[in-house]
Formats: C-alpha cells, sequence, structure tokens
C-alpha cells in the first residue's frame, strides 16, 4: 500500500504506474481516493471544531458553577449535549471514510522501480545474466515423474485416490533427496548468516491482506472453514506477518531469516494443475529467506538475495539464468522482481525455480511495521526471496544429474545429506 500523501501530491505518478501494470479498470481508484480524502479531512476538520467548542463551554459552565448561575450553566449543558450528539455522529462518518479510503488504497498498485521492463505480461520478462553452460546430452533424459518411478521414488495413482490430482508421495531415496536438498539449503542460509525459523503454517486474515493483494488471496490461499485461519502459500507470509504492528529498533536492524515451511496453493488460473508431473502442484515445501530492513538498504538486500539462490543452484552442477519480470507480471505489492530459471535440458529451456522481491514499505505500511527513528517512526522494508522449492527443484535436479545408464549422480555438496551415496541407481529400469 502506498503512502496516502504521496497519492493526494503526486495523482498523476500513480495513474502512469496502474496504466504500466496494464490495470486501466483502476484508474477511477484514484480520483475516489482523492474525493474521499477531501471529505475525510473535512469531516476531521470539523470534529477538531467540535471537540475544541466542547471544550470551551465545559470550562465556561465549570465558572458558571462555581458562580452560582446554575442555570445560564444548565443552558450550556444542552449545548454540549447537542456538541456531544454531532461529534459522535461525525466520528462514525471519519471512520467510514477511513475505511472506505483503505479498501480502495489496497487495490492501488506499489510504485513499480523505474528500472522495471513494461510488458502486459511474463512473456515480456527480460533475461539478464545466465550462470553456468546449458548442456543438453546426447542421450534422451525422462520426464522427471519417469526418472523417480525408476527409483520407486513416487506414487501419484495413491495421490489422486486420497486426494486428488496436485498431490504426491515421495519415497525412498526420492524422499529422502527432497529432505536432503531442504536441509542443505537450511545450512546454506545459516551460514550466510541467516536465522533459521520454522513458522506457523497458518495466518490470519489481517495478516494476509497484509502480506499480498486480493486478487492473489483469492487465487492462492485455502481458508480454514469456521476459523479466522488461511494456510499459508509461503512461509514469507507468517515471517513478514511475525512483525505486524511492531516498532523495531534501528540498532537490531536489518533482520535476516530464512525459513522453512510447507506451502499450499489453489493454483487458480491460466496454468493448472498438471496430473502427471509435480511442477505445479496444491502442496509442496520450500526453503525461504525474509530481510527486514532500512529503506537504504533494500535494494543492497534485493542483490545478495537473488545471488544465493543462483548460488546455491550452480553448488548442486544446475544452470540457471536471471530473468527481470516485466510491469503486468508483478503481483501488486512488489517495487521490481527477479526470477531464477533452471535449465532443462529435457526441454532446452529455462524454468522457474524461485523468484526474489523488493517490496519497498508496501507490505510494511499494511502490517504497521515501522523503525523507531531518531526524528520519528518510518516504515521498515521486506523482500523474499526462494531458497529452494521441492519437488520444483527436483525436476532441475534429476534432469542436469541424469546419466545414461538412468543413474542419479549426487554432487559433493549433497552427499553428507544422503549418507554418503554418490549416485542413485535405478530400480524399476524400463527397457
Amino acid at each position: 500500500m502506498i503512502d496516502i500523501k504521496f497519492l493526494r501530491e503526486n495523482p498523476q505518478i500513480v495513474r502512469d504506474n496502474i496504466k504500466k501494470k496494464f490495470q486501466d479498470y483502476k484508474l477511477p481508484l484514484v480520483d475516489e481516493i482523492l474525493e474521499l480524502d477531501i471529505k475525510s479531512r473535512e469531516v476531521k476538520t470539523r470534529g477538531d471544531e467540535l471537540r475544541s467548542s466542547r471544550n470551551k463551554l465545559s470550562q465556561e459552565i465549570g465558572v458558571l458553577m462555581r458562580e452560582g448561575k446554575k442555570q445560564e450553566a444548565e443552558k450550556l449543558k444542552t449545548q454540549v449535549n447537542e456538541i456531544n450528539t454531532e461529534l459522535e455522529n461525525n466520528e462514525k462518518l471519519e471512520m467510514q471514510y477511513a475505511e472506505d479510503i483503505k479498501f480502495r488504497m489496497m487495490k492501488i498498485p506499489n510504485i513499480i522501480d523505474a528500472s522495471v521492463p513494461i510488458g502486459e505480461n511474463d512473456s515480456k520478462n527480460v533475461e539478464v545474466e545466465k550462470f553456468g553452460e546449458p548442456i543438453v546430452p546426447n542421450y534422451e533424459i525422462p520426464y522427471h515423474t519417469d526418472i523417480m518411478e525408476s527409483l520407486n521414488g513416487i506414487d501419484l495413482d495413491s495421490a489422486r485416490r486420497v486426494a486428488g490430482n496436485g498431490f504426491y508421495y515421495l519415497t525412498g531415496n526420492i524422499a529422502r533427496l527432497h529432505s536432503s536438498i531442504l536441509s542443505y539449503a537450511r545450512d546454506f542460509m545459516i551460514n550466510k548468516g541467516f536465522t533459521y525459523c520454522i513458522p506457523p503454517f497458518m495466518i490470519r486474515s489481517d495478516v494476509v491482506t497484509g502480506v499480498m493483494s486480493f486478487e492473489e488471496m483469492d487465487a492462492m490461499m485455502y481458508k480454514i472453514e469456521g476459523e479466522d485461519l488461511y494456510l499459508i502459500g509461503t512461509s514469507e507470509h507468517s515471517m513478514i506477518g511475525k512483525f505486524k504492528g511492531q516498532i523495531l529498533k534501528k540498532e537490531d536492524m536489518p533482520y535476516t531469516m530464512t525459513s522453512y515451511s510447507p506451502c499450499f496453493r489453489k493454483e487458480k488460473g491460466a496454468h493448472g494443475i498438471e496430473e502427471r508431473g509435480v511442477y505445479r502442484i496444491h502442496q509442496f515445501e520450500k526453503q525461504e529467506m525474509i530481510v527486514v530492513c532500512e529503506p537504504e538498504d533494500s535494494w543492497k538486500w534485493y542483490d545478495k538475495l537473488w545471488s544465493y539462490t543462483v548460488e546455491l543452484f550452480r553448488s548442486m552442477d544446475i544452470p540457471v539464468r536471471t530473468l527481470e519480470c516485466c510491469s503486468g507480471d508483478l503481483a501488486d505489492l512488489k517495487a521490481k522482481s527477479v526470477d531464477v530459471e533452471a535449465w532443462s535440458p529435457r526441454q532446452k529451456k529455462y524454468f522457474e525455480v524461485g523468484s526474489c522481491s523488493n517490496l519497498t514499505d508496501a507490505q510494511a505500511r499494511r502490517l504497521g511495521i515501522r523503525i523507531k527513528g531518531e526524528k520519528g517512526n518510518y516504515y521498515a522494508h521486506t523482500l523474499n526471496n526462494t531458497v529452494v522449492a521441492p519437488p520444483r527443484m527436483l525436476i532441475a535436479f534429476l534432469e542436469n544429474n541424469y546419466n545414461e545408464d538412468g543413474s542419479i549422480s549426487i554432487p559433493k555438496v549433497l552427499q553428507p545429506y544422503m549418507g554418503g551415496i554418490e549416485k542413485l541407481i535405478p530400480i524399476n529400469k524400463k527397457d
């Protein structure tokens, strides 16, 4: 959520920003907010006038009562009662205007960074840099679930019977590999100086609306029936929510944390749920990183965060590239975002395995996360980035470490987490 003072003083910049995000249907909101803001300030001014008049009359009543002029004092008390009635109605109107403004302000997208490429959808995202040589071997690489099945590592049929499409059973060495990657990612981030955390896997609605837009909430979140609780779509939600309503000490900044959680997503929209694969699913696990920092430090942290993901993938022999998200592909609270994509030698293309975002003060403003400064409190900046999200990451791992004989090489960094295993040997190799 942007600052209403900024909108009040720069309405055209806000309109232009909405257009850059190809959300012209939101343009009327700007004029609606400006009109409501004028009315709100008029009501607040009237409230101040009424309170001032009441205080003045109360003082006069006190003087009259001390002078024994009770009849004159009673007349003034009648006026005070009338003011109280008007003030009560005025305060209700003030609250209504505040709610109406907030409802609209929460639909206004964050001001995107000037460096963000302009485009209507992800087809206009821009490649920034490649890391590692994307290799296509001279032998065929099977579909990722076929590789998993050759290792007795996945059971989608049973998962469909139990929960439907978009779920899976991982078993044996594939399940172990899945957990090993998460454990390695955890330790990787701890060694970068991040504090490890396991957060709540459910959050209240006021946290949900604080960390994401209404549109994202509807498309992603599962609500717990009969309770004000939602299953998290990523641990970023509860990790940023941890600081809700807090005034943070300047000397404690920044907060750098890495968190593990299961994630639950409806995955509504054009992409849909895969019936055969595990790329887009309703349930997965993820290691995340978040930063809450001083405003002037957020872009430095932004570059650090995505580089950590690149470093992690390269340590497992997986080529990656970074992709700058265009304006139309940015969620409303994001000022800038870069996707990390892994190379798929089977498909001969890159696919998304993580995303790093700077939300500037948009989340902090919604959640009331401030820093105590010498000249007053101010809003923090928040950032988030995927460390690793298996089982999607398993696709990249299996394809890039697949050998012609069907075995899977285990990179040295993962071998300690796999009990020293250097290679996974297929059990059910197909002819």
